[in-house]
């Protein structure tokens, strides 16, 4: 595996709850329609059960709520969520801003 692999693979899979935040930042979306999203604007899929255990763990902390809508549950960005994805943006822009 060449590095650069290894470190898509961490940034992608392990940060998955940050591209889930940014896409409920624009407006609310159900799971399945997370996962193509993420694969269509970040060019990557996550496994199904791995988007909705993110989505469980963002809703347990509070960053997201979910509401049942013509049979699906649809998700939305908390006030919390939104701090959240702020700090997590600012870290990434002052990394990117170190790396000439």
């Amino acid at each position: 595996m060449r590095f650069v692999d290894r470190l898509k693979e961490k940034i992608q899979k392990e940060n998955l709850w940050f591209f889930i935040l940014v896409l409920l930042s624009q407006e609310e979306r159900y799971g399945f329609e997370l996962r193509r999203l993420i694969n269509e604007r970040f060019g990557f899929w996550s496994g199904t059960v791995t988007a909705y255990r993110v989505l469980y763990d963002l809703e347990k902390a509070g960053l997201v709520k979910a509401e049942m809508k013509d049979r699906r549950k649809y998700y939305r960005i908390t006030k919390e969520g939104k701090a959240e994805l702020e700090g997590a943006k600012s870290f990434v822009q002052g990394l990117l801003k170190e790396i000439p």
